[in-house]
């Protein structure tokens, strides 16, 4: 039996752009499955081709038989002792089941016979064997439609009204994406009679809305179609087709203006446009040159955000005054739609112009009050009672890092009043970025501007942090703050909901403190940041107007009932969620869960140690003395767990078996150095040292009963593995290495 390549496309209305991409491969994707599931296609010799334009869906699948090969099916059928009575003959429970399976009952002796007897657990059973029909391709490719549109990935549908003269018979109105005017179903050259939508299936579509040759399209063949739309229809099917000559022609245009010329390529920009347009034309245009007086990052985001254009800077990354369109038509000659382009954005730089212009005239310090009146969190406050934390965190930091405090007090008094500007309010997306140009026109310095911008930082994942200390400081408060007022008041992560991106936050937190190397103690920021978020919930006096009366009946001050507003154990719910997060941030660098296991069981509160501890327990289990070394400090850890509250302190005079005072001595000789090498920050040197124990701990628990019967021997050899345990778990927990 020969196969035949196989195409299906739906013609619809303008497709979402953003989604197009994804559209495009779940569609292909899911019907592929279907059709490889009902043996219509085969997982090894079948290619799946995804097509996607903004008004279509298609796949292109290679090798479809035209029916699916008959299978042999056995099928259960109950116990012997069920279908057969005594005499060996069908019972009518037997006859009714073989009836249901389509099989003949007419000589229910004859039928029987041809079933099969066989093990099934403690019981026999019957079996039924049957040839099972494969699936028509027209049957088979319906099911795989009806799946693959169901299965698409679309938020919100439409419901629209079919057109009387091409509606099937029962369908007047259809819910789906966009409206749907068109179905192609081939197999080789041969239609393939199916429906979707109430639309019956054919060999014709339509091309591009402007340029087309013909309409409608003949496509003759599965194989023609992509060079058929091309040829007549003006479309490139294929997306990824599409996006590479998107590419191509904005290089090409850079190139043509002369050295010196870049595209601000965009990714998300790039994919978006490819949805829009079925066969790009790239167009220069301009702006005029006094527009480039706003900051370039007011312009780039309005071309982007709002006209999808390419910006061109120059070889240093300044902006230019031209730009690239990506156009769905190529006129002889493109003036007007050059010249409209530049009309339609030339309003929308004005608007930036005039923007940036009125907020020069007044300066930050003088919106630090209009931040009251902008709500942050109704549990929590206005962004002014916000910026007061921020700015009180920030200070409590920058004592503890010695630096300069008046600026960092500034920078976090002034980091937020951008909010209050006409840019922010226009353009969201600049928050930071105008604070640090108003900050600059304002006369303050720079390390505050900057600190005001990078404040924000990190966004997201690989992003820069903070350029300076003062901004490092600011953007640790902000986050800070965040957290604990989120953790505070219960608002925590759940599953993958995080609205207030706390484990962004939580990350930043940790790459600043790690990355920075920052001689910070986490549990006293967490501790410090709760002191000033639990003051100002009570300051703020949220609960002013009520008494509470304890469980004892007594009555509780204002004061002590507003600081039940926050949960007290805020700061070790935070720390162990940063923790987490570090975790899994250290097992996507490639550490193994064993190594961040061991390192962060310590918790260890300078977190910029922690790369330094992994490697020194990289290197220590490396060397042949760690896994027995792994598996005594496991057996350690379990006595000292069950003995509960050893005094790491050994008598000499208590040590009797010549294993204990070998193991004493070599502890003697050996853990000075080790600690010296630990305080001076080698970790690897310290555990590398350590290892040298491995054979008087061997011989301690060959040669030595720890559980003595006599309390002193068994408290003085519990105190010996207590000064053991805590000399050899300083650089991380080294029972979690332990196979």
């Amino acid at each position: 039996m020969t196969t035949q390549n196989l195409l299906v496309e739906l013609f619809v209305e303008e497709l979402p752009p953003k989604a197009l991409k994804k559209l495009g491969d779940a569609f292909a994707g899911v019907l592929f499955e279907q059709l490889k599931a009902q043996g219509l296609a085969s997982a090894d010799a079948s290619v799946v081709t995804a097509y996607a334009s903004p008004r279509r869906l298609a796949a292109h699948v290679t090798h479809v038989w035209r029916k699916a090969a008959d299978k042999a099916v056995q099928q259960k059928l109950m116990p012997v002792s069920v279908g057969l009575d005594a005499s060996g003959h069908a019972t009518p429970a037997l006859l009714k089941k073989l009836q249901a399976l389509g099989a003949d009952v007419s000589d229910p002796a004859v039928a029987v016979a041809a079933l099969k007897r066989a093990p099934d657990g403690k019981a026999e059973a019957l079996f039924y064997d049957s040839l099972v029909t494969g699936a028509a391709l027209d049957t088979g490719l319906q099911k795989a439609l009806e799946e693959a549109i169901a299965k698409l990935p679309i938020p919100k549908v439409m419901s629209y009204q079919l057109e009387t003269d091409c509606a099937l018979p029962g369908w007047s109105s259809v819910n789906f994406v966009r409206p749907a005017h068109g179905l192609v179903a081939l197999h080789g050259s041969t239609v393939v009679p199916i429906t979707a939508l109430g639309l019956k299936a054919g060999n014709t579509t339509q091309g591009h809305r402007f340029e087309a040759k013909v309409s409608p399209v003949v496509i003759q063949d599965a194989d023609t179609y992509a060079q058929t739309l091309l040829g007549d229809g003006a479309v490139i099917a294929s997306f990824n087709d599409r996006r590479f000559a998107i590419v191509q022609q904005l290089a090409q245009a850079a190139e043509r203006l002369g050295p010196g010329y870049e595209v601000l390529m965009d990714e998300d920009l790039l994919s978006e446009v490819t949805g829009l347009v079925e066969h790009p034309n790239v167009l220069v245009c301009e702006f005029e040159a006094q527009f480039l007086d706003v900051p370039q990052e007011c312009l780039i985001l309005t071309m982007k955000a709002n006209q999808k254009y390419f910006p061109l800077v120059d070889a240093k990354g300044t902006l230019t005054n031209k730009f690239l369109v990506v156009s769905n038509i190529s006129p002889d000659d493109a003036s007007a739609v050059i010249q409209g382009n530049e009309r339609v954005v030339r309003p929308r730089l004005a608007d930036a112009k005039f923007f940036f212009d009125q907020d020069r005239k007044k300066t930050l310090a003088s919106r630090v009050a209009g931040l009251d009146k902008v709500v942050y969190h109704n549990k929590l406050g206005s962004q002014g009672e916000r910026v007061k934390r921020v700015h009180a965190i920030a200070e409590a930091i920058a004592k503890r890092l010695g630096a300069d405090v008046a600026d960092v007090q500034r920078a976090a008094e002034l980091a937020k009043t951008d909010l209050v500007t006409d840019m922010v309010g226009e353009f969201p997306e600049l928050q930071g970025i105008m604070g640090r140009y108003y900050a600059l026109n304002d006369g303050l310095s720079a390390e505050v501007a900057d600190a005001i911008e990078d404040h924000y930082k990190p966004r997201f994942a690989g992003d820069e942090l903070p350029r300076n200390t003062i901004g490092v400081i600011v953007a640790l408060a902000d986050k800070l703050e965040t957290l604990v007022g989120m953790f505070g008041i219960g608002n925590l992560p759940t599953g993958d909901k995080d609205p207030f991106a706390l484990r962004r936050h939580a990350l930043g937190v940790i790459r600043m403190l790690s990355e920075k190397d920052l001689a910070l103690n986490l549990c006293d920021l967490l501790e410090a940041a709760y002191v000033v978020m639990d003051d100002s919930l009570a300051e703020r006096g949220l609960k002013e107007a009520v008494k509470a009366v304890d469980k004892a009946g007594e009555v509780l001050s204002i004061e002590k009932t507003t600081r039940r507003l926050i949960d007290p154990t805020t700061p070790d719910l935070l720390a162990d969620f940063i923790y987490d997060r570090f975790a899994g941030s250290l097992r996507e660098q490639g550490y193994s869960p064993q190594e961040v296991e061991a390192v962060l069981a310590l918790r260890p509160q300078r977190l910029g140690d922690v790369a330094k501890r992994l490697a020194a327990v990289r290197a220590f289990a490396a060397l042949p003395e760690a896994p027995a070394l792994a598996a005594a400090n496991k057996r350690i850890a379990n006595i000292l767990k069950k003995a509960q509250d050893v005094d790491a302190h050994v008598s000499e005079v208590l040590l009797k078996e010549a294993a204990e005072i070998a193991l004493y001595a070599a502890m003697k000789e050996v853990a000075p150095k080790a600690n010296a090498q630990f305080e001076a920050g080698d970790y690897t040197a310290s555990l590398q040292t350590l290892a040298a124990l491995r054979a008087p701990v061997d011989a301690f628990f060959d040669g030595v009963m720890v559980n003595a019967d006599e309390m002193d021997l068994r408290l003085n050899r519990q105190g010996l593995l207590k000064s053991l345990h805590d000399a050899m778990n300083r650089v991380a927990d080294l029972s979690r290495l332990a196979a």
